[in-house]
């Protein structure tokens, strides 16, 4: 049923009632993803840290490559302990590798350091802000990517372009920002958390679910 608060116009509620029924159609697949993530809860460091690597290479790169990369250098031996020139040949498949090579190497220092920050119990926006500052080339959408990914940060939004784009059709936002400032995001963020509970879909969901929209399938 379409909340009556959000009936703006017959063509935003026929794109709403198009989303419920995508939602319908994928919804099982999307929480059994969401139950997985929230199964990561509970490894080891060394797990989340491939979690971490994948979020940093996705930006402006296929993610499904990106994972395919992470599985390699995993199967080499050599994300946890391969310099930038070892990690190159693998990144390639990712843009701006060279870059990013350099930024697993950091975020390998920081992360797997012997901080013992427990990510279970800090606050989600806090422990996102965090690692923004201390991870190299982690923005809000990668670090929220990342706490997604690891079950700690459902009610984080993740506003690549595909999501902001989706967001305008539905009349969430009235255009894409050309510069997604630190207030902007948080204010877009705030809006796509009002938009998921007037219509009943998690915000947690909601990303899986364009991406079920757009490619037919469910990844991460």
């Amino acid at each position: 049923m379409i909340p009556p608060e959000i009936n703006r116009s017959p063509e935003f509620q026929d794109a709403l009632k198009q989303l419920h029924k995508a939602y319908r159609s994928h919804r099982p697949k999307i929480s059994r993803r969401m139950r997985e993530f929230r199964k990561l809860r509970r490894a080891p460091k060394r797990r989340l840290f491939e979690e971490l690597c994948f979020c940093l290479l996705t930006p402006q790169s296929n993610a499904v490559s990106c994972d395919s990369v992470i599985r390699d250098l995993r199967l080499a031996g050599l994300l946890l302990s391969g310099g930038e020139q070892e990690l190159r040949p693998f990144l390639k498949r990712a843009r701006f590798y060279r870059k990013k090579a350099s930024y697993l190497v950091l975020a390998r220092e920081v992360f797997l350091s012997k901080d013992k920050r427990d990510l279970k119990k800090q606050d989600p926006r806090a422990l996102r802000d965090w690692l923004v500052a201390n991870i190299k080339g982690l923005g809000l959408k990668e670090a929220g990517h990342f706490l997604r990914n690891i079950g700690l940060g459902e009610d984080l939004a993740i506003l690549d372009i595909h999501i902001l784009r989706r967001l305008k059709t539905l009349k969430v936002i009235e255009e894409i920002p050309s510069n997604l400032s630190r207030k902007k995001y948080l204010e877009i963020e705030e809006k796509m958390r009002t938009f998921s509970r007037q219509c009943g879909i998690p915000l947690g969901h909601m990303d899986l679910l364009f991406w079920c929209m757009g490619t037919g399938f469910v990844f991460k």
